[in-house]
């Protein structure tokens, strides 16, 4: 990795660290420049949209990042209500691990800024199809018609997601593992 690439995933991650745990009104560019430690330069460098075109990186990469979890946590399980639950034990002890200051990546700024801005509600909307394309390939492979797999990914993921915003409000994980219990009846 040269010096440039490393500098842009710093500013990638910081931003993606920042967007999670403040949303995208709060995330200045001091903030996410001090977090990384880019020079300022570097910033309309390697991001010429600014603040705007970061976040939109920043999700992508975090959202691939939750992506490869719900399609990884499926390796090795018979079912797909088994590897969701193993996605969702990883998630809690994440949020656990951030200390309830983490739960999704794109949900802070799903709900602040996507409607005012074209890109980050480009991000945002393409983040959440590829979660719940996720969820409806493996509920495919158990056997599930094409059309009922995709509704059902979408109830799934709508789940996950309030659970996730549940557990933050309420800093406990229990609305998580109630959502993992319930998987196996809504999916069976």
């Amino acid at each position: 990795m040269q010096k440039g690439d490393d500098t842009r995933a710093r500013m990638i991650a910081a931003t993606s660290d920042l967007l999670e745990r403040n949303g995208f009104r709060a995330t200045g560019l001091n903030k996410i420049l001090s977090e990384s430690g880019a020079p300022r330069g570097s910033l309309y460098f390697h991001f010429p949209g600014g603040k705007e075109e970061l976040a939109a990186v920043a999700l992508r990469d975090a959202g691939a990042a939750v992506e490869r979890v719900l399609r990884g946590r499926a390796d090795g399980t018979r079912t797909a209500a088994e590897g969701l639950a193993a996605a969702l034990e990883f998630l809690e002890a994440r949020m656990i691990a951030a200390e309830f200051d983490k739960g999704c990546p794109v949900v802070m700024v799903a709900l602040e800024a996507a409607a005012s801005s074209d890109a980050l509600h480009e991000a945002c909307s393409t983040i959440y199809r590829a979660w719940a394309r996720a969820i409806a390939d493996r509920l495919r492979e158990d056997g599930l018609a094409s059309d009922r797999a995709d509704a059902l990914a979408v109830v799934v993921l709508s789940a996950i997601e309030g659970a996730l915003v549940l557990c933050r409000a309420h800093r406990d994980t229990a609305p998580l593992r109630r959502v993992a219990a319930e998987l196996p009846r809504l999916l069976g």
